[in-house]
């Protein structure tokens, strides 16, 4: 009988473990995850008003329900937590499904001054992720910039626009939803380095801007001016001709009566953060032109932009998975058709899916074809990985040792939790916020874990 450990219970993580019972009848499979939650990125990335993408959570759940698969919730693998090789000792095959999870910096001067957040860091204060804390993020504030002109960009920036009216029926924590109503941002500046002609947001998304209540959008002309591929849109792709498309309606677009203003900027490279009262007061940007090969070139003229936040949305970077090999300009481990390689050869027992494996692309449905592939190397090495005995179950191993798992019942109970706390609030489900909440919730249930 082959065991698997599968570390990450986000879109990768639960397609490997659905790809492994899909193909092998006799697998069972432990999913870890390092918080008492499941689903990753779905759960803790996916903004609030995005309720069908978010609704992905009732396929990946069918997954974790699974016979043959387990949930463990809450046990970090790592220094802090059970070694990599210890997992090895007690399953035949480990999975690393543990994504991107450090932001891409600006690289400026002033980029550390109070007021200055990657965009995920925000993201994860309104979805309620554990380890987020309320910084304040919106106090004070008037004017934001958000550099970047990618799908989360546009996230970031529609959340700080909505209206507690469309926020109060998502499952948005209640700390985070009464400091977006009380808010005082009046103006909303995405940039891009480059032209609207190359940003990478999807054209739903942008589309999605201009139908916020009470908020207008504008596409800077000027900046538009400079791209050639945006008056004869012609030779892009569908996609970014969509775009395009729909920037070009929104240059001419004026509406003095909006509370809000969303501007979106193109052509300007951020240069330094700039300090007014201890903490980010503006961003200075430097023109940019187009270069003739799809980049773009310094002007040595520039401009100033108000702003008391700063959020940047410039890319993710892999984070070295501990015990593994790690490849930093990648930001991935090395592998081959998702075996790990140490040194060039194949590490018997080790593999990686989802980004940590292929990089921060593509979208979520991207990951099944990811974690089809690297099950299919394993499988292919189980007659070799399953001559190895191994205890009846790693669950009494891991606990002797000090492992406390939440399991799936009490991920249930966290659910019940969450759906209190909203009826209590007048709202629907609304997210526990913190470590002691979650924990204190999953304990309700008890225990019962054992293999079916």
């Amino acid at each position: 009988m082959l065991r698997v450990a599968v570390v990450g219970s986000g879109p990768s993580g639960c397609y490997t473990a659905q790809h492994l019972v899909q193909l092998d009848p006799g697998v069972r499979v432990d999913v870890l995850d390092r918080l008492p939650c499941p689903y990753g990125l779905v759960r803790y990335g996916v903004a609030p008003d995005h309720e069908k993408i978010k609704s992905l959570q009732n396929g990946l759940r069918t997954v974790l329900e699974h016979e043959r698969v387990r949930f463990l919730g809450a046990v970090p693998v790592g220094p802090d937590g059970v070694p990599a090789a210890r997992l090895r000792e007690l399953y035949h095959a480990v999975v690393f499904c543990v994504g991107a999870a450090a932001d891409r910096r600006l690289g400026v001067p002033g980029e550390d001054l109070p007021g200055s957040w990657s965009a995920t860091e925000f993201v994860s204060w309104y979805s309620a992720h554990p380890d987020a804390a309320d910084a304040g993020f919106l106090r004070g504030v008037r004017s934001v910039v958000v550099v970047g002109v990618g799908n989360v960009a546009v996230d970031v920036t529609r959340m700080l626009a909505r209206g507690t009216r469309e926020l109060r029926p998502t499952d948005m924590p209640h700390a985070a939803l009464t400091a977006l109503a009380a808010s005082g941002v009046t103006r909303i500046h995405m940039v891009g380095r480059r032209g609207p002609s190359q940003a990478r947001f999807t054209t739903k998304e942008l589309r999605e801007l201009g139908t916020l209540p009470d908020t207008a959008v504008q596409a800077d002309a000027d900046d538009a001016a400079l791209d050639p591929a945006f008056d004869d849109p012609s030779g892009l792709s569908p996609p970014r001709r969509r775009n395009v498309e729909v920037l070009r309606g929104w240059t001419a677009q004026h509406r003095p009566d909006a509370r809000r203003l969303i501007r979106l900027r193109f052509f300007l490279r951020p240069v330094e953060l700039l300090a007014r009262d201890g903490r980010v007061g503006a961003v200075r940007f430097e023109r940019t032109v187009p270069d003739g090969l799809g980049g773009v070139t310094g002007t040595g003229r520039f401009e100033d932009i108000e702003a008391q936040l700063v959020l940047r949305s410039v890319g993710y970077l892999g984070v070295p998975p501990a015990g593994l090999p790690f490849d930093a300009v990648t930001g991935t481990v090395p592998h081959l058709a998702g075996r790990v390689l140490r040194g060039g050869a194949v590490a018997p027992g080790e593999y990686v899916a989802g980004w940590i494996k292929r990089g921060p692309t593509g979208v979520i449905g991207t990951n099944r074809s990811c974690a089809k592939e690297t099950v299919t190397s394993l499988l292919e090495d189980a007659p070799s990985l399953t001559a190895r005995p191994l205890p009846a179950d790693p669950l009494p191993a891991l606990r002797a040792e000090g492992v406390d798992p939440v399991l799936w019942r009490g991920w249930q109970s966290i659910e019940r939790a969450e759906s209190r706390l909203g009826a209590s609030l007048g709202r629907g489900v609304v997210k526990l916020a913190d470590w002691p909440s979650l924990l204190a919730a999953a304990r309700e249930a008890g225990d019962a874990a054992a293999w079916p």
